[in-house]
């Protein structure tokens, strides 16, 4: 109507247009639509609302339906269709928008065969990449999500996959014609990224995405894969001539590791740009530790996938770039100075002022007896039931993975489903996650393997907890490891304490007998042939999503065997009734903390576990060089049972308390600066 009163421009939701087309709205519909669209009659609205009232509320303009008429097979398959029926162009870019990729092989052969497209780069060119261009418009705006994104990949590969055996061989043609070597004529891209997990690192949920999502925007993406090297990740930028490296890391080793391969491309007067991402990278540390040792290039943080490719794009694009680049080291320069202001700023007491001031238990309260376990020493679980796990997964993390966020009040599973944004997004997301999951149960392809073990042990040093065998619970005779603290420093209000994991355990001298466990669960036994699978297929959407499942199953399976722990092996909670919404909420007594972490940033403290309750040989678990876990789907811990035991943050140390923690833990100074690094409050 608007077109034919003389409207030349109008602003739509092209999605809505193809699956909605005008010619198939219903007809009863249409009339009362545009009775008020078209002010044709006063009671307009009246009827349209109780014509609406008649209508089941999810039936679509296309497949009405009345109240408790059940949809026809065969008209919704009709409606599912309709795009079938468009043009062929704009066939392609419905299947990429809706990550539909049962037809994308039969109209990219269509499209090589019509004669419109001389080449098969073209079709690239021209309705893939114009499709993409829509999909990175609407992700970019907020209107499009993760998992739709990693789906529109899929068929994007798969596309482009049909095309690439027409493409070498023209290329060889060329080639021949031209005398030269078909392998040295590359195809066009926005630009070339070496991606990588830096040495020691295992986790790369993060990078598969990013690399998903610039490869959908037309970057070549090498992606060199986890543990990477130093020099493999350098040589790689040499040999692609990349135009940007990618560095990707979770555990705080590799943020050490960043800045080695940063001190290197240096040295190696590389002036490629570096981005930097992960769970513990940071703009304050990219700026404050990284920048400085990279002054040919750029370091640049980024938060997530959608914010890689507007700054790979600054940096590809001439306009762009040098603007880019001078706001970047200006705002880094802004937040050194800030941080260095704040090291200033803040106060720290001497050991002995925090251990004055230690967190105490009152030991003698009877509330606060440590109750003895009932089974001391390990128990190994092996192929524990995937079915008894499932109710545990946080599904929260889950969603962070996909970048779908809901709004107040619908922040969260599972009021994320209600929120009028993603809800329908997330809701089709955790659907195909249960339908993954619940394959996994019948076929049995992954396996759930762990480890606890809970050994007598008693507070020494002021801030460290010895351990000793099971046998000798009683004598307590010979400590057969120590498990290391730190402890707060930095100044607090008037009156507050000074935390260390230590203080959860009756100290050595009142000669009560505590205990502490330790534990270690692993849901990554059987997913890299799982992932390995969806590679071979170019399935980008099913190996992501498996990855982010088997990191929630470790987690939740973690969660199921604390309960186990706290019911029976310790039997300290033997009556504990808690929902899986409790346990998430943590309402159960005593804290699982992990090395690593903030209330022990150290992640050597991981070596003791592993020896002690034999890690490797009775799980398969392994640890990396920087002590990450290997399957990545893993998750290891302490368990402190104390009812006052609560989590905290060492947060700053200064270097007296390192040099005291290395004579300690008889390791070299510099040994320990390396692993602590992010917690020190100086340079070393």
């Amino acid at each position: 109507h608007a077109c034919e009163a003389g409207m030349d421009m109008g602003i739509v939701n092209a999605a809505h247009c193809i699956e909605d087309k005008y010619e198939n709205i219903d007809k009863e519909l249409l009339k009362y639509v545009e009775d008020v669209l078209l002010n044709r009659r006063a009671d307009s609205t009246e009827r349209m609302l109780e014509f609406a009232a008649t209508l089941d509320p999810k039936s679509k303009p296309c497949a009405l339906r009345r109240q408790g008429e059940a949809a026809g097979p065969a008209a919704a398959k009709s409606a599912a269709n309709n795009w079938r029926d468009l043009e062929l162009e704009k066939r392609i870019e419905h299947a990429l928008i809706k990550g539909i990729d049962e037809h994308i092989v039969k109209d990219i052969e269509e499209a090589r065969t019509c004669g419109k497209y001389e080449k098969p780069l073209r079709i690239i060119e021209g309705p893939l990449m114009d499709g993409m261009n829509v999909i990175g418009d609407l992700f970019g705006a907020g209107k499009m999500f993760l998992p739709q994104v990693i789906k529109s990949a899929r068929v994007m590969k798969r596309g482009v996959g049909h095309l690439i055996p027409f493409m070498e061989k023209e290329k060889e043609e060329a080639a021949r014609a031209a005398g030269k070597d078909p392998a040295e004529m590359e195809a066009e891209n926005a630009g070339v990224i070496v991606i990588a997990t830096v040495k020691g690192d295992v986790h790369d949920i993060g990078k598969n995405i990013v690399s998903v999502v610039l490869g959908c925007n037309n970057f070549k993406v090498i992606d060199l894969g986890v543990m990477c090297e130093c020099k493999t990740i350098i040589d790689a930028v040499i040999e692609h001539k990349a135009d940007i490296l990618g560095l990707s890391g979770l555990i705080t080793p590799s943020l050490d590791e960043m800045v080695t391969v940063a001190k290197e491309m240096q040295k190696a007067g590389l002036k490629q740009p570096i981005l930097i991402g992960g769970a513990t990278t940071s703009r304050m540390h990219t700026a404050v530790k990284l920048e400085p040792q990279y002054t040919n290039g750029q370091v640049v943080y980024v938060l997530d996938a959608s914010r890689a490719v507007p700054v790979c794009q600054s940096f590809v694009t001439p306009a762009l770039r040098e603007d880019f680049i001078s706001d970047t080291r200006e705002t880094y320069a802004e937040l050194r100075e800030e941080f260095y202001a704040g090291l200033e700023d803040r106060k720290y007491l001497t050991m002995d002022d925090t251990r004055k001031q230690k967190y105490t238990i009152d030991w003698k309260d009877a509330a606060n007896a440590p109750v003895k376990p009932k089974q001391l020493g390990t128990r190994v679980f092996d192929n524990f039931p995937l079915e008894d796990v499932i109710g545990a997964i946080d599904w929260n993390p889950f969603f962070q993975v996909w970048q779908l966020r809901g709004r107040y009040p619908n922040r969260g599973y599972p009021k994320i489903f209600n929120d009028e944004t993603v809800g329908s997004e997330a809701k089709k997301l955790f659907d195909e996650a249960m339908e993954m999951l619940e394959g996994w149960k019948k076929n049995k392809s992954i396996r759930l393997r762990g480890i606890v073990g809970i050994y007598p042990a008693s507070a020494v040093n002021d801030d460290d907890i010895e351990l000793y065998m099971p046998e000798d619970d009683e004598a307590r005779s010979e400590a057969k490891c120590l498990l290391y603290g730190l402890r707060q420093q930095a100044e607090k209000e008037d009156g507050e304490q000074y935390f260390a994991l230590g203080d959860f355990i009756a100290p050595k001298e009142t000669g009560i007998k505590d205990y502490v466990g330790m534990f270690v669960t692993s849901a990554g036994f059987g997913l890299e042939e799982i992932t390995t699978k969806y590679k071979n297929a170019d399935d980008d959407y099913s190996y992501i999503l498996a990855e982010a499942l088997a990191d929630r199953l470790a987690e939740a399976f973690a969660e199921v065997v604390h309960v186990i722990v706290r019911k029976e092996m310790w039997g300290y909670a033997p009556d504990e009734n808690l929902s899986y919404d409790d346990l998430l909420k943590v309402k159960y007594q005593g804290i699982r903390p992990a090395p690593g972490y903030p209330s022990q940033p150290d992640h050597t403290e991981k070596r003791t576990m592993w020896d002690l309750m034999n890690v490797e040989d009775e799980t398969g678990v392994q640890l990396t060089e920087s002590l990450a876990m290997l399957p990545a789907a893993s998750v290891s811990g302490l368990y402190f049972a104390a009812p006052k035991a609560q989590y905290f943050a060492v947060g700053k140390i200064d270097q007296a308390q390192v040099v005291e923690y290395a004579q300690r833990k008889k390791m070299d100074i510099k040994e320990a600066e390396k692993w602590l690094r992010t917690m020190l409050n100086y340079e070393p």
